[in-house]
């Protein structure tokens, strides 16, 4: 085809948030689905006794870390380059309007990934891998993660696109030297959903990438 008469591609429609756009979503989401996983997490560690493999421990403190600070910045890049790819396909991208809105997004997903790291994968991951073997746990609860998130209207893609959250954070929890923990996991989860939303988004539009 002639590069005169060629199609150019549909251009990306960028729905701008604000802080009480953002908090309109946040404040049932936190009773309807964060809450939830607080109670089941703590109500597990008060029956176990405050049981290792939950994860609430810091485990080998340098591991963390260092795993910490390797995974935040390479899971927040991937799952940018991840929202990328997707807003290209689905033609339209929710995206903070200014700095506030990223920042006060990203409080919200600091919150977040600590619980859904506590319930996936200290409950269900360490509950069920104990109970079994840890490649059990490490297979139902990777399953659960991602296809909970269908719960939220999120499209297939995107939720498939969780799988690359939760097997390398499942994997972590189960085979990093020392005790289980949820410390390094948690920040690279934050780092992650920071990526795909809010931050990430806002990074993309400033980069004029959409």
């Amino acid at each position: 085809m002639d590069s005169a008469t060629a199609t150019p591609p549909p251009s990306t429609r960028l729905v701008l948030t604000r802080i009480p756009d953002s908090w309109a979503w946040m404040r049932p989401d936190l009773l309807v689905r964060l809450m939830p996983f607080a109670i089941a997490f703590a109500v597990a560690y008060a029956w176990s006794g405050g049981a290792g493999w939950l994860g609430l421990g810091p485990g080998n403190l340098t591991v963390q870390l260092v795993f910490a600070a390797v995974a935040a910045p390479t899971m927040f890049a991937a799952a940018a380059a991840v929202q990328l790819r997707l807003t290209r396909s689905r033609g339209t991208l929710l995206v903070p309007a200014g700095a506030d809105d990223a920042w006060f997004q990203a409080a919200f997903y600091a919150l977040n990934g600590p619980l859904e790291e506590g319930f996936f994968r200290g409950l269900v991951q360490g509950g069920i891998g104990i109970t079994f073997v840890p490649p059990v746990g490490l297979v139902i609860a990777t399953a659960a993660y991602v296809l909970y998130h269908r719960l939220g209207r999120w499209t297939w893609p995107e939720t498939l696109a969780t799988a690359l959250v939760g097997v390398p954070l499942g994997l972590a929890f189960w085979l990093l030297p020392g005790p289980p923990s949820l410390l390094g996991v948690s920040v690279a989860h934050i780092a992650a959903t920071c990526g795909f939303l809010g931050p990430g988004p806002y990074l993309l539009r400033k980069l004029k990438l959409v």
